[in-house]
């Protein structure tokens, strides 16, 4: 990399480029001087670099905008071009909806006129402009308020350039930023204030009343810039070098900066009713969606006690680092640690890391992305951020029992992967009394799960050696052991005749016999004499057996006789027995359980609907709420299913883009021909060509082969659009099997609503009736035959390390629990079915708490209709 590649890029880091030091001023004069000296030979290198650094290292945005300044001083040419591709490219991000890109750049723009390379006037206008947008989307008779989510962001990107420039701007333009002030207040005044439901890390703060002053994201931060504002926007968290070059800066030549156009929203739905506005809700929260729900971890004395606008400020420092050095573990890591705010923030970063990581719907990139960077900050801090880290695990551990259960599972994957990168050491000691729980209490099902992924990420033995500081823990470790196989020879067990039909069929296999001598094998020896279900249990139990010593020999032994399994099951209830078959063999292996039933599934030979069937069988559902087995089965089959419809629709966007291509090449060709053709003259009543007849010949067969390209495309793309028709029937029919399913095994289990209308009412049954009983109760409490004394609790909390969450309640509750999160996962999925899963499922008689569930999973208002 040629230096002052490197010089630009490093501007602002303690590197050997600036030789150590962390002086912003020399850092900037040392990189203006690097670029002035390059300007003339790679000018048209360093432009694109500049806007690159400055949209991907956006906490230097001050710096870049610092050295553009003193470059408009020798080169104004070159800053009017940095100012146009500004333009352009802000007006690309508008219209693509592309959220980072336009707030990066709005910031960019902001500093720039901070060093006088544009006027303030036009930074207004631009404000103005995102501001009128946003006020025309959610009136309710010129706009779409189902589009908010967008409204609020234009919003948020005005508010969020403030701190950058707020001080110029009040001192420069102070009518024209009034005018901006006034129209966000006028703005916040005529929108709707957002509703977390569904979206809580935690389920009570679904449920629990909203004060009128508790605000939502974008009236938070307006709360922010009003307290800044008042301050006279002094703020120790932005740079502000130009401070330093100001009396140089003045005698630039500020440049134009035109107009910019908001894109038009989709129109309202023509028939306005709760489902098409929630459809229209919820593709504007996918395309804008909020950047950051605070997750507050730890009490507020452990944050340094900063300016409101200062934790905003920092948290858009990480999370911009986090968003452009995803795949750059170790450089995140180092910029995450080095950002340019005079106080301590590792409390801070913490809470930001783990607010993204159990993000709802989902995070902005894969779970172990953020396993990485939480390994590598651990590294770089060795001093402080490890105990960070293990206070908010601590802090979150407290509050399980109520920690919406798709952020349970993320919390329990990522902390045992973590673990496992520090030898799983922990304080295991200090969760010894989970013991003493319920085995359906949340804390103690925590403990078991993240023991069971630990053994899958290294061993039983190494594992149960991490635990001996509290070995009574053993008891939540999975079994240990390997498969089950019922018709093992080994140990001197007594032989019968199916063990013998298991010993053949393991020759044929070993002997390279084909599916179809396999097949009639079964038809003619097995079936007549030992009836379908038993062919089935030896042939699945015998083929597992032989695939058992890795997964490259279960997915050879699947390729190889997977026909002779599929002719074994051919329905539903059969491929029920054949997942029952793999559960029993895979008994001690829940990881390998899912595996197999996974890649029987991708080989066709497992329904989706099977799948569900198994999941709701009543050995299953007895699980439902002290194990996440049959949940990760269910993930995995609906994750599976959805994944192919993506895939589907990935697919045919494509091939509507080479079909395009292949209409304009055939049309091309073909018009080349005509007019080469129209050329032919006759003479004497006989065609003369009057072009090269080689040429015409080559043009024929150009057009026949571009007109052949145009059909079969075409027929591609019609075989894939069938095939998503078929695929997205399917998925509606899964769904409402699923959504039934649920259904009924919640209304056998759930209260009346009398009793409990609430999760929170649902949480207090068991203590209600216990308080009734102690209150009829006149003896002392005696000690357990186990010597421990008997704990009590009261609304579901910690009291004495007792739960006192009934099993039935708990079982509600966690099901519920997952019926939201599913809900939420494939919200866009469920919203193409709405009207039939309203018509079949979600019908009067469902139990509110149910409905509730769904619609939470939604983001859909309970009281619709």
């Amino acid at each position: 990399m040629s230096s002052w590649r490197t010089i630009l890029l490093r501007i602002g880091d303690k590197c050997p480029e600036y030789n150590g030091n962390s002086d912003f001023k020399e850092h900037i004069e040392t990189c203006y001087g690097a670029l002035r000296r390059e300007l003339e030979h790679s000018g048209n290198d360093i432009l694109p670099f500049l806007l690159q650094c400055a949209e991907q290292l956006p906490h230097k945005i001050p710096l870049y905008g610092t050295v553009v300044g003193l470059l408009n001083l020798e080169n104004e040419e070159f800053v009017k071009k940095v100012v146009e591709n500004c333009q352009n490219n802000l007006q690309d991000a508008l219209d693509s909806g592309n959220c980072n890109r336009i707030r990066i750049l709005m910031r960019f723009l902001t500093v720039m006129m901070c060093s006088k390379v544009i006027q303030p006037g036009p930074l207004v206008v631009v404000f103005e402009t995102l501001l009128s947008s946003a006020a025309t989307t959610v009136d309710e008779e010129k706009g779409n308020p189902s589009w908010q989510a967008c409204a609020d962001f234009y919003i948020t990107c005005i508010l969020s350039c403030l701190p950058w420039g707020g001080a110029e701007l009040v001192e420069q333009v102070p009518e024209e930023i009034e005018r901006v002030m006034v129209g966000v207040e006028a703005y916040l005044s005529i929108r709707r204030h957002i509703s977390d439901i569904g979206l809580s890390f935690f389920e009570d703060d679904d449920e629990t009343e909203r004060s009128p002053d508790e605000k939502d994201f974008l009236e938070d931060l307006w709360g922010r810039i009003q307290v800044l504002s008042s301050n006279g926007w002094k703020l120790d968290s932005v740079p502000r070098p130009h401070l330093s070059f100001e009396a140089q800066l003045v005698a630039g030549k500020s440049h134009d900066f035109g107009p910019l156009s908001c894109p038009e929203l989709p129109d309202p739905p023509s028939t306005l009713s709760g489902i098409t506005c929630g459809k229209q809700k919820h593709d504007a929260e996918l395309k804008y969606p909020q950047r950051i729900r605070r997750l507050n971890i730890f009490p507020a004395n452990k944050i340094e006690d900063l300016q409101p606008i200062d934790r905003f400020i920092a948290e858009e420092y990480l999370l911009d680092v986090l968003f452009f050095f995803n795949g750059c573990r170790k450089e995140c890591a180092s910029f995450m640690v080095g950002l340019p705010v005079p106080f301590r923030y590792e409390y801070l970063m913490a809470e930001t890391i783990f607010s993204q990581l159990l993000l709802l719907p989902q995070p902005p990139f894969k779970p172990m992305y953020y396993t990485l960077v939480i390994i590598d900050l651990c590294k770089a801090l060795p001093g402080a951020f490890p105990a960070v880290v293990a206070g908010a695990v601590r802090a979150l551990f407290e509050k399980i029992a109520d920690l919406d259960m798709e952020c349970r599972t993320r919390l329990i994957l990522w902390f045992s992967h973590h673990l496992s990168n520090f030898q799983f050491i922990w304080p295991w000691e200090e969760w010894a009394y989970v013991l003493d729980l319920p085995k359906w209490a949340p804390q103690r099902v925590f403990v078991q799960e993240v023991l069971e992924r630990e053994v899958r990420l290294s061993y039983w033995d190494k594992v149960k050696q991490s635990i001996e500081n509290a070995p009574t823990l053993e008891e939540l470790l999975p079994p240990k052991g390997g498969p089950s196989f019922k018709y093992s020879t080994e140990d001197g067990k007594e032989r019968n005749e199916q063990h013998a039909l298991s010993m053949e069929l393991s020759s044929m296999v070993k002997g390279r016999q084909v599916s179809s001598e396999v097949i009639t094998w079964i038809e003619e020896s097995v079936i007549p004499v030992h009836g379908s279900e038993v062919a089935l249990s030896i042939v699945v139990q015998t083929l597992l057996d032989i695939g058992s010593k890795s997964f490259t020999h279960l997915i050879t032994v699947l390729e190889r006789y997977g026909q002779v399994i599929a002719k074994l099951c051919h329905d539903q209830d059969k491929q029920v027995m054949l997942i029952d078959e793999v559960s029993s063999y895979w008994k001690n292996s829940a990881q390998m359980t899912a595996i197999a039933i996974d890649r029987m599934m991708g080989y066709r030979l497992i329904s989706n609907f099977a799948i569900v069937k198994w999941v709701f069988s009543p050995e299953n559902i007895e699980q439902f709420h002290t194990s996440d087995h049959p949940w990760e089965i269910l993930r995995n089959a609906v994750s599976k299913t959805y994944n192919r419809i993506s895939d589907l629709r990935k697919e045919i966007s494509s091939l509507k883009k080479s079909l395009a291509l292949a209409e304009g090449d055939a049309a091309t060709t073909k018009a080349e021909l005509e007019a080469a053709e129209s050329k032919l003259t006759l003479v004497d009543g006989e065609p003369v060509l009057g072009e090269n007849p080689v040429r015409l010949k080559r043009l024929k067969l150009y057009a026949e082969k571009a007109k052949e390209e145009e059909v079969s495309v075409r027929e591609s793309l019609e075989a894939k659009e069938a095939l998503l028709a078929r695929a997205l029937d399917e998925n509606e029919a899964l769904f409402l099997s699923l959504y039934k399913n649920f259904s009924n095994v919640l209304m056998e289990r759930l209260p009346d609503t009398s009793q409990a209308g609430t999760l929170r009412g649902l949480k207090t049954i068991q203590a209600d009736e216990m308080a009734v009983d102690l209150e009829e109760s006149s003896t002392m409490d005696v000690d357990n035959e186990n010597g421990r004394p008997q704990k009590s609790q009261t609304n579901g909390g910690k009291a004495n390390n007792g739960y006192n969450v009934g099993e039935k309640e708990q079982w509600c509750l966690s099901t519920l629990g997952y019926v939201k999160a599913f809900s939420r996962q494939y919200a866009s999925e469920i919203w193409l079915h709405i009207e039939k899963l309203d018509a079949e499922v979600l019908t009067e008689d469902v139990h509110p708490l149910f409905r509730k569930a769904v619609y939470a999973g939604l983001r859909r208002p309970i009281n619709e209709g």
